[in-house]
């Protein structure tokens, strides 16, 4: 009877090592699958930033589409979060963007380094930008959460910054300005689009271990590991 249970066991645990092989694999596809459409998008054609009839229906699917805006800065109202970039730490500078289609956007503008926290203001004249629609990162960053009281931010919490600047009709998404919207500071286009594909690595682990324990399974069977 023990050897039975025991043989119970390892066919039970090597069937749930295999099926965790299988549901990487079926990651490994819907990553490629999700590269491959970013990739797509990133070279195609601007389209204007969905108006209130989609909001809706905007998830991290429609991540880093390449839209186009029409309107005018509201620079009073801008926010600064905390950012790590290829050009050092400092400030993402967010600000809102009133379309001339009755809503407000918005715009990550681009990076400022900390000297430069502090800056004249442009005039609120209509502006063209194009850029990447992103979604929302509500709570905060690593171990740091948003302090909307404090004005102290770590993610790009949309809810949270449109209620903090009292937004009315805002996007529940952001857009980050590409480098030909925002010359100089802040410095756009730094998105960082990237993805983390080691499915395969992790499908070929779980078919190693269930092997292994097959194989061990079946040395024991034989008689050969009663020791």
């Amino acid at each position: 009877m023990k050897r039975i249970v025991l043989a119970g066991l390892a066919l039970l645990a090597i069937a749930g090592l295999v099926a965790l092989g299988l549901w990487q694999l079926e990651r490994r596809t819907w990553k490629l699958a999700l590269i491959a459409q970013v990739e797509r998008r990133l070279s195609a054609a601007p389209v204007p930033a969905p108006g209130p009839s989609a909001w809706a229906g905007i998830g991290r699917d429609d991540a880093y589409t390449r839209v186009v805006l029409h309107g005018t800065y509201a620079h009073d109202r801008e926010t600064l979060v905390q950012a790590a970039t290829t050009l050092g730490g400092g400030y993402w500078v967010l600000t809102p963007l009133a379309t001339d289609t009755g809503f407000t956007v918005l715009v990550n503008r681009g990076f400022v380094p900390p000297d430069r926290k502090t800056r004249p203001r442009p005039p609120a004249e209509p502006v063209t930008v194009t850029g990447l629609l992103r979604v929302t990162e509500p709570g905060g960053g690593f171990l740091r959460s948003n302090d909307p009281a404090a004005d102290r931010w770590y993610s790009r919490d949309v809810a949270a910054i449109a209620a903090r600047r009292g937004l009315n009709s805002a996007a529940p998404y952001f857009v980050d300005a590409d480098a030909a919207s925002e010359p100089g500071w802040p410095r756009g286009g730094l998105t960082v689009i990237a993805f983390a594909n080691s499915h395969l690595q992790y499908a070929l682990t779980w078919f190693a271990m269930a092997a292994m324990l097959a194989g061990v399974s079946l040395w024991m069977a034989l008689g050969r590991g009663r020791a």
